[in-house]
């Protein structure tokens, strides 16, 4: 089992849960009725660890927001972290850098129709993001490249995301799971910034009208 050798490999064990943001760890997690979003890093946000990043979040129950780094690719592949794990060598890609939160821990987005399982939460249809051992263990043993993985990830309290895309640290664009996945990702904050661009200028046009386009802005809440 991948979390028994997890100690030994990087420190820390998988078992960070959405219990941290306030949730139960008894209970699947789910996101709330809107979808995910990417955030694009402002290109003078010159922040070390955000800087021309790009990001998916998803709205917690309780207000707060939790996601990942995806354009942040490492040279590490997952059974270089547990060479002891025989199945983690049917892993094709290399393992990404999630975030500066619990950046010892694992954690995985996965492709799957239904929950993967206790302390996964769901990001968009047939989408979630998984913090639990177990869960991560299982996906690795039976579907494995149809996950991607990352050490750490990045979580905002109840607020705290809307008011950094207030104060312009962040563009927020629709989530969608061809771009999570996307292969290459060394120019993805240059495609998101474009398309960010593209979509202010639509809002713009549509201002006024009867009915104007949805704002993934409403994912934040108020």
């Amino acid at each position: 089992m991948l979390h028994r050798f997890l100690a030994a490999a990087i420190g820390l064990g998988l078992c960070w849960s959405v219990a941290a943001f306030g949730q139960s760890d008894e209970k699947n997690a789910t996101a709330a009725d809107e979808d995910a979003i990417f955030l694009v890093a402002n290109p003078r946000f010159r922040d070390i660890e955000y800087r021309n990043t790009v990001l998916i979040a998803a709205p917690m129950p309780n207000g707060g927001h939790v996601g990942v780094i995806l354009n942040r690719p490492t040279n590490r592949s997952l059974i270089s972290l547990f060479p002891e794990h025989e199945p983690s060598k049917r892993v094709t890609e290399t393992v990404r850098y999630g975030g500066p939160f619990s950046s010892s821990a694992l954690v995985a987005i996965i492709k799957a129709e239904n929950n993967p399982g206790l302390g996964a939460m769901q990001l968009m249809t047939n989408l979630y993001i998984a913090f639990r051992s177990t869960t991560i263990d299982k996906v690795i043993e039976s579907t494995p490249n149809e996950a991607r993985y990352f050490v750490g990830f990045v979580g905002w309290k109840p607020g705290e995301l809307k008011t950094e895309v207030d104060r312009g640290l962040w563009a927020v664009v629709r989530a969608d799971r061809a771009t999570v996945f996307q292969k290459d990702t060394s120019r993805l904050w240059e495609e998101l910034i474009e398309r960010s661009r593209l979509l202010t200028a639509k809002l713009d046009t549509a201002e006024g009208s009867r009915h104007p386009l949805p704002s993934p802005l409403a994912a934040l809440g108020d």
